[in-house]
Formats: C-alpha cells, structure tokens, sequence
C-alpha cells in the first residue's frame, strides 16, 4: 500500500463526515484492506502517514481529545481536520 493510497483514504473519509467530525486509524486500514484480519498490518503504517501529515499542518490527531503523537502508544486514536481558524474541534466557538 502506499502512502499516497494510505492519505487520500483519511481525507477520502474525513470528507464523508459532518465537519469537525474524525474517524479512527482502524477504519482507513479496514476500507483500504478489507478482507479478514489483513487490515491490521496496516496499522502502523496509517498511524505513521497521519503523524506525517500532523507535522505538515494538514491532520488533528487526539486521544482523549488531547492533541497526542499519531505513533506514540497509549491506546486509540482519532484523526481529524485541524481546527480552523475560530472553529473548535467540535464545532463554533462561542
């Protein structure tokens, strides 16, 4: 799988969501692999694209709803849009 693959499945799915909306790393790696177990292997790849992608300022990666590091362990993960200007994660700020 490349990465390029890999990226345009996280805003392939992103935009198929409400806004401010996120979606987790199993779901790229299940719709880019979706047979059996398979998808698994891909983990750690969709988790290092979405760190590359958070260091370009184009990806929101939380825990918790705490910004963390896309390839640090620590249990699951959500990948979003960043938040625009004057909008929050979970919509506008008042």
């Amino acid at each position: 799988m490349t990465d390029a693959a890999v990226e345009r499945c996280i805003f392939d799915l992103l935009a198929a969501r409400r806004p401010g909306a996120t979606v987790c790393p199993s779901e790229v790696a299940r719709t880019l692999e979706p047979e059996g177990a398979r998808w698994r292997g891909l983990m750690p790849q969709v988790r290092g694209v979405a760190q590359q992608l958070v260091q370009a300022g184009r990806l929101h990666v939380t825990r918790g709803g705490v910004p963390v590091d896309a390839t640090a362990l620590g249990g699951p993960i959500r990948l979003g849009l960043p938040p625009a200007h004057g909008m929050a994660a979970d919509g506008p700020r008042r």
